[in-house]
């Protein structure tokens, strides 16, 4: 019998990927919800900034649970899941939480999946943008423990 060992996404990560995104919301004026979850899918951090739209609490949290859970942004659907598009329904799968709407960021670490970010309240392209600016600071974090 063998093992492996795979990366982790940490609470210090997520803490470091949603400090990361809150930042970005502020300077695009843009208050968001904020989810960040590991690789089981598991929220590991949330934060819902002043006016950002409660209804978009659930949304931010599925679209990291869609892009760790399936290791892709949730962005890629836009063009598969019309009426007749080869994705079809498929936001309608895991209880109805996958979402195929941009702004759901998947984090790498190694070449590996290790947790994603979700934004929701503003634009897709604006909720992908923040997303991305968490997960970049993230996966930044990576590089600079393995020179420690």
């Amino acid at each position: 019998m063998s093992t492996k060992t795979v990366p982790v996404l940490t609470l210090e990560g997520a803490r470091i990927a949603l400090a990361a995104a809150e930042a970005r919301a502020r300077e695009i004026k843009v208050p968001m919800n904020i989810a960040i979850m590991d690789n089981a899918c598991h929220l590991l951090a949330f934060a819902r900034m002043e006016g950002a739209k409660i209804t978009s609490i659930d949304i931010s949290i599925n679209k990291a649970l869609t892009a760790a859970g399936h290791r892709a942004p949730t962005s890629v659907y836009k063009e598969a899941v019309w009426p007749g598009g080869p994705a079809f329904g498929i936001n309608n799968s895991n209880g109805g939480r996958f979402m195929t709407i941009a702004g759901g960021v998947p984090i790498v670490q190694d070449g590996v999946v290790v947790g994603a970010v979700g934004c929701s309240t503003g634009t897709p392209s604006q909720d992908e943008d923040v997303a991305k600016q968490g997960v970049q600071a993230v996966e930044k974090s990576f590089g600079i423990k393995a020179k420690l």
